[in-house]
């Protein structure tokens, strides 16, 4: 029994050495001569100490690692796994809760390592750590999102074990190679995104000598085409099941013939966001296993793939924002009547431009999950049948297109859709009632659809769990119901445009994003909006004051109502998330006030056409990062606050339309270099121009007009930059601000500027085109002295106004420079001398006024100044000529004496027979069909032909008016 108890216990021990080497385990005879506490063993617990140190744990996230008793079992601290058997650490897996100084090069202590994963953990471009190529062990390698730098990592060659790494996100500088790779012999997964491989030509052939290789992301390595002689080498196992090669250059097929190499493996590709050209290739077809499938964003052109009909498990095919062309019913004749209709569930096709109708086909593929056809150009009639058997839809987009929603009232829809956008999609008039059939709606934009019917009121309920909602430019009318309602989400509801009425809801409290402009909404402002971070109500017909808990909102936009009180919700704390706030065109009145030191983030405030009074406050230098200042049409007053200076990023300022006095600031062109657009109309300053403001070498328009200012027009006018050129600018004057959507959520916004003045007789808003709204206006002051001859160099100027000021001197004769003018306004001045024969040259001047000054002499010949209204030379009585009624001297008739005398007398030449007479009916005819049927028949000779005629027409018009003003005159 002894024996046996012996031999039992051998057998036992010999049993579990065998368990230890299944199981992965080792026995380290070492043991016996290190120093264990409980399972970690010391070097390697002062290795790990040594590597925390190289981190910032701000949160105390590794609180569990330490030198204190009951911390001095490694094996048990957050991110560190050893073998259970000889107590070795394994793995060490941290995530991005810790941030990286640098990684100690003591981890080689850490000889079994197998497992190391320390993604998104900045290390701030420090280098790639050399000795983790002596890691030898490692099996598994994420360094993604780490953020190194300096050379590229060769160094992992050495890690011939590797079967997973994953080295994306980082800085390392072009790689010269990838010759290391083939030696990671076991490699299963490989991903360098973002690594720059541009010079790394034979990278395909590299990857053919990975046999094991079966994932691979390439994405964003801006690698280069592959050429036709580095594919010659193909000795791999035909392994690859996911290919990502997205964000890159590639152009060529070439890349094609590559991947059929792995026709039967490839289940998962995506080559979006190169440069694919042509036709969708054949090779598609061959790709038997095939189930992803993404050419987003590339060139392709054409609209038949013959070779998706042989694709019997395709699960995903996204052509989006492609050039495919083509009849949507040929697409669908051979992707949704083949053996994909049997395995297709998402389908995107957007920003195309295939045309046509929606082929009924696609009602049949009953495992479809989600359809894009936006951006293109169907059109046609959608009906039942398109959904007949698509009970899996979960996602719907159909905007864009000109398509016409032919939908029974009470049809019930076999899906439960949780996204649908059919914006622009004709659905009207009534409102859809299938709508009222989904409960699952988190996405729905129906605007521009044509609907006038009044808002049922099952709707809201509908919407509960909405986190989008677009229903704007419609006609729906009515009022909002009167019920309790609380949304799951923080939604974001467009409503603007349409015909609503009656106050605002309250069970609107939960939305952050809300825009109801441009209704007929009426009553107070609720202020249970509270947590609306963007809010539109502009262009409605609210009243009342502005209730204080809109402090909170990071959008605020309540200009065009009937709202008054004052504005001192501005001096809440919480409007430090303010970014944009228009208020203008209200009822507002009172001081702004004091107290906007904490607007930090306000980048366009618009108070414009208000009843605001007193100072501007000092305050305002404290809003740093404002770039558009509208204070327009109100009652204030003094001097514009020195602090504005602090303001540096401003680009518009417009205060006109006040009582502000004082002399322009000098820092205006010292400290705001950015402005674009200076508008100081219509108040008091006085003193004269500052030089300084020639510093300011982005202006586009500066009005100064309608003020009490003195002095010479500054003659550095040359080095305004902007003005001093033809090219046109941006059609608009936009800028970026960040708006918080929701309590973590964060989006940028862009608001496109406006300006408004007095343009060719009447007050002019522009908006999109302003950025060509180049014009100086100096008018209705008191300036004196000459026009200097430095002004012609602005030849992108469009408007000119110098009216009703006390200049003198005379036009200086390079104003015909100023080719781009269309407006030109030297009015009531002193000006004297003869008007410039290079005036008539500018071809595009539409309005002209030279009215009372001392100017003299005859009018520049030309259809351009003839043709304007004689008002315009009014008041200058020594002018002459046409269109004035005072004729010149030089054009007065010198008599009858003086006239030709044209003697009818009988020719008597004999040459003219009956022959002559024949010959020159024939010459006509001929002459006469030839330039006429020329005429007939050619277009361009047509209008070469009429634009003589218009020339010849005015030429004769000039002299007949000045013949007859001569005889009259006789």
């Amino acid at each position: 029994m002894q024996g046996h108890g012996r031999c039992f216990k051998l057998f036992l021990a010999f049993s579990l050495l065998l368990l230890q080497y299944a199981q992965g385990g080792e026995v380290d005879h070492s043991q016996r001569d290190t120093n264990v506490t409980g399972r970690c063993i010391e070097k390697e617990r002062q290795a790990l100490l040594a590597f925390k140190r190289g981190l910032v744990d701000d949160y105390n996230l590794l609180s569990s690692w330490g030198s204190e008793a009951q911390k001095q079992d490694c094996c048990r601290w957050v991110g560190v796994s050893c073998s259970n058997q000889t107590g070795h650490v394994l793995q060490l897996d941290l995530s991005d809760e810790v941030q990286g100084k640098m990684i100690t090069p003591k981890l080689i202590e850490l000889h079994h390592l197998q497992h190391l994963a320390l993604p998104s953990i900045d290390f701030n471009g420090s280098q790639f750590p050399y000795f983790i190529g002596s890691l030898t062990n490692l099996r598994y390698l994420d360094l993604s999102f780490t953020l190194f730098g300096g050379k590229f990592p060769t160094q992992v060659g050495n890690l011939t074990n590797l079967v997973y790494l994953d080295l994306r996100g980082n800085f390392f500088t072009n790689a010269e190679n990838l010759d290391w790779l083939p030696l990671l012999s076991s490699l299963r997964y490989l991903d360098l995104s973002v690594a720059n491989l541009s010079n790394v030509f034979d990278w395909p052939e590299t990857v053919n000598k990975l046999p094991e290789l079966t994932n691979l992301t390439l994405h964003g390595c801006d690698l280069p085409p592959p050429i036709l002689s580095t594919l010659s080498y193909i000795n791999s196992s035909k392994s690859l099941a996911s290919v990502d090669l997205s964000s890159n250059r590639l152009n060529t097929s070439s890349i094609f013939v590559w991947l059929s190499n792995y026709n039967t493996s490839l289940v998962h590709l995506d080559l979006s966001f190169n440069q694919l050209a042509g036709s969708i290739p054949d090779v598609f077809g061959n790709m038997s296993s095939l189930a992803h499938l993404d050419l987003y964003s590339n060139q392709l052109e054409g609209g038949d793939p013959h070779s998706f009909a042989r694709l019997c498990s395709l699960q995903y095919l996204d052509l989006s924002s492609n050039n495919l062309s083509g009849q949507l019913s040929k697409f669908g004749q051979i992707l949704f009547s083949t053996c994909a209709q049997n395995s297709l569930e998402e389908l995107y096709l957007s920003e195309n431009d295939l045309a046509g109708s929606l082929p009924e086909s696609i009602g049949l593929m009953s495992k479809l999950q989600t359809i894009d056809f936006s951006m293109n150009s169907l059109e046609g009639v959608i009906s039942e049948t398109h959904f007949s058997e698509l009970s899996k839809l979960q996602s719907l987009d159909l905007s864009s297109n000109s398509l016409v929603l032919d939908i029974h009232a009470d049809w019930i829809p076999p899906f439960q859709l949780d996204f649908i956008n059919l914006g622009s999609c004709k659905m009207g008039p009534d409102f859809p009632k299938w709508l009222q059939t989904q409960k699952k709606i988190n996405y729905l934009n129906i605007s521009d659809a044509g609907i006038s019917d009044n808002l049922p009121s099952w709707f809201w309920s509908l919407c509960r769990n909405v986190g989008y909602m677009d229903l704007a430019r419609n006609q729906i009318r009515g009022t909002f119901p009167n019920l309790t309602l609380e949304f799951s989400y923080f939604p974001e509801l467009h409503l603007s445009s349409n015909k609503l009425e009656g106050p605002i809801p309250s069970f609107l409290s939960k939305a952050s994003y809300l825009d109801l402009s441009s209704n007929k909404l009426e009553g107070p402002i609720p202020s249970v909006l509270s947590k609306v971070s963007y809010l539109d109500l502009s262009s409605n017909k609210l009243e009342g004051p502005i209730p204080s808990v809109l402090s909170n909102a990071s959008y605020l936009d309540l200009s065009y109502n009937k709202l008054s009180g004052s504005i001192s919700f501005l001096c809440s704390s919480a409007t430090i998330g303010l970014s944009f706030l228009d208020l203008s065109n209200n009822n507002v009145s009172g001081q702004v006030p004091n107290c906007l030191t904490h607007l930090e983030n306000l980048v366009i405030l618009d108070l414009s056409y208000n009843a605001l009074s007193g100072k501007i406050p000092t305050t305002i230098g404290s809003v740093f990062q404002i770039e558009t200042l509208k204070l327009r049409s109100n009652r204030f007053v003094g001097q514009l606050p020195s602090s504005l200076k602090n303001c540096t990023s401003l680009v518009v300022i417009d205060v006109g339309d006040n009582k502000l006095s004082g002399p322009i600031p000098e820092w205006l062109g010292v400290s705001l270099k950015k402005l674009v657009i200076l508008m100081l109309l219509s108040n008091h300053f006085n003193g004269s121009l500052p030089s300084q403001l020639c510093h300011l070498t982005n202006i586009q328009i500066l009005d100064f007009s309608m003020n009490i200012i003195s002095g010479s027009i500054p003659k550095c006018l040359t080095n305004l930059t902007t003005l001093a050129h033809k090219e046109d600018s941006n059609f608009n004057i936009s800028h970026s601000y960040e708006i918080s959507i929701g309590q973590h959520e964060f989006r940028n916004g862009d608001y496109e500027d406006d300006a408004t003045f007095i343009w060719k007789g009447g007050m002019q808003t522009y908006k999109s085109t302003l950025g060509l709204m180049k014009r100086i206006d100096l008018s209705s002051n008191k300036l004196t002295g000459e026009i200097p001859s430095e002004i012609t160099h602005l030849v992108g100027l469009v408007s000119l106004n110098l009216s009703r000021n006390q200049l003198t001197g005379q036009i200086t004769q390079e104003i015909g420079n100023l080719q781009l003018l269309d407006s030109l306004d030297l009015s009531r001045n002193h000006i004297d001398g003869r008007i410039p024969t290079s005036l008539a040259r500018i071809d595009r001047l539409g309005v002209l006024d030279l009215s009372y000054n001392n100017l003299s002499g005859k009018i520049p010949v030309g259809t351009q100044l003839q043709g304007f209204d004689p008002s315009i030379y009014a008041g200058n009585l020594q002018l002459c000529g046409l269109p004035l009624k005072k004729m010149c001297a030089d054009e007065v008739e010198r008599g009858p004496s003086e006239q030709t005398d044209f003697i009818n007398q009988e020719d008597k030449d004999g040459l003219i027979t009956l022959g002559f007479y024949i010959s020159m009916g024939i010459g006509f005819a001929v002459g006469f069909w030839g330039v006429c049927g020329t005429l007939i028949f050619s277009k361009s000779w047509r209008y070469a032909y009429l634009k003589f005629l218009n020339g010849l027409n005015d030429w004769l018009f000039v002299r007949i008016a000045l013949l007859k003003r001569q005889l009259k005159d006789a």
